[in-house]
């Protein structure tokens, strides 16, 4: 039997060209077939055949001709894909976000419903994960789109077969979440799959956000807990068995508070929005512990937005534990820009600044190694955004779809 690598056969060379002609026209959009052609080195004649293919498949379309051009005018492309919808989910302590998208990145669905993630049990937060991406297959198959794939972000370890093995903001441990999805939706004809909820946030900011394309990344979660989703040389880092970037759980304090892991001093504990509403408004957990994070995050900006002094002490306090955890990550993976999302985004003025410093104090390399700390500007769910992505991201890749019905 012969080992080691293959030779590619001409389906597979044919892939990776569609593959390379995709992701020209969806970077450079419009554009003509001689700019493919010029851009990539593939031949005309190869362009013209592997265009009309993608033309076949609805994936791209033409729109008109270009003047103003040496020569002939020329038949522009644009990526049109209107058959076809990726669908995102995103799993929190205490909501769940369902995000649809086309191929061109046009959002088609966004829903967020409560959910509360830190009391439900595992099997019957599967059922209502399942209704939600239900519900969203079934609306986006109403407006005729065929479904790449689901995706669904999790606060936690979560194993190459979409098992989560643990998510301690959610109590959760040895879920084997994609199987059941799977099973809670009848083996439906797209991809299911489960992933990281940094992860995917990353995927989303790289895809779409202010830095997009920028080739070494780091996304921190601001939910619950305190994720990292890192991106280096432009592709995911996830490591041995899928559970890098958990620096929630750098210990930064052996002396500080305990964190949900079990252990102390954790980033998470310091800086998490937890810890966040218990040092500014340690009056809210007097009923119990707080499951809606929403109305006391936006009291936290209302308190600093009227410069209350305590609170804006406790940003900072906040800030300057992110910016240690961030010089960890800057030391170790040279990202250009650390992105804050999910309830970082709304206190970004008052935490920055303190991030910013402390990173500066601690990076070892001159200027933090041209690593900067910024607010997300995707709307909150960028995990489900990089759910959708992640199947959008396998098309570009060359799984292209079958071609669509007549």
């Amino acid at each position: 039997m012969q080992s080691g690598p293959q030779p590619a056969d001409f389906a597979d060379v044919r892939a990776t060209n569609l593959a390379v002609v995709l992701r020209h026209v969806r970077t450079h959009a419009p554009c003509s077939r001689a700019d493919i052609a010029a851009a990539t080195g593939l031949n005309k004649a190869t362009v013209s055949s592997l265009v009309a293919d993608l033309i076949e498949r609805r994936l791209l379309r033409e729109t008109g001709l270009a003047e103003h051009r040496i020569g002939r005018p020329a038949t522009m492309l644009v990526l049109d894909g209107q058959p076809y919808a990726a669908i995102g989910m995103e799993v929190s302590a205490d909501h769940l976000t369902a995000v649809a998208v086309d191929l061109a990145g046009e959002q088609l669905l966004s829903w967020r419903r409560a959910f509360t993630g830190t009391e439900t049990a595992a099997g019957k937060a599967v059922s209502t994960i399942a209704a939600l991406a239900s519900r969203a297959a079934s609306r986006v198959a109403a407006q005729g789109r065929q479904v790449l794939g689901v995706t669904v972000g999790v606060p936690g370890l979560v194993d190459a077969d979409g098992a989560v093995r643990l998510a301690t903001g959610l109590g959760w441990r040895d879920v084997e979440l994609r199987a059941d999805l799977v099973r809670a939706l009848r083996d439906p004809k797209y991809d299911v799959a489960v992933d990281n909820d940094a992860n995917l946030s990353a995927l989303a900011e790289h895809r779409y956000g202010a830095f997009a394309g920028t080739a070494n990344l780091v996304y921190l979660t601001g939910e619950l807990g305190i994720g990292a989703g890192v991106v280096v040389d432009g592709r995911l880092l996830r490591g041995g068995r899928g559970f890098s970037g958990e620096i929630g759980h750098l210990q930064l304090d052996p002396g500080g508070p305990l964190c949900p892991c079990g252990r102390v001093g954790c980033l998470e504990a310091l800086a998490g929005v937890r810890a966040i509403i218990q040092r500014v408004l340690p009056e809210a957990e007097a009923d119990g512990p707080v499951t809606d994070f929403a109305p006391e995050i936006d009291e936290v900006v209302r308190r600093a937005r009227r410069d209350d002094a305590a609170t804006v002490d406790a940003l900072a306090a906040v800030g300057r534990h992110l910016g240690h955890g961030v010089s960890i990550l800057a030391n170790l993976v040279n990202p250009d820009v650390v992105v804050l999302g999910g309830n970082f985004v709304p206190l970004a003025p008052w935490i920055l600044p303190a991030a910013q410093a402390e990173l500066a104090v601690r990076a070892v390399a001159p200027d933090a190694g041209g690593c900067r700390i910024v607010a997300s500007g995707l709307a909150q769910g960028a995990a489900a955004t990089g759910g959708a992505a992640r199947a959008l991201a396998a098309v570009d890749a060359g799984h292209l779809p079958p071609f669509p019905a007549v």
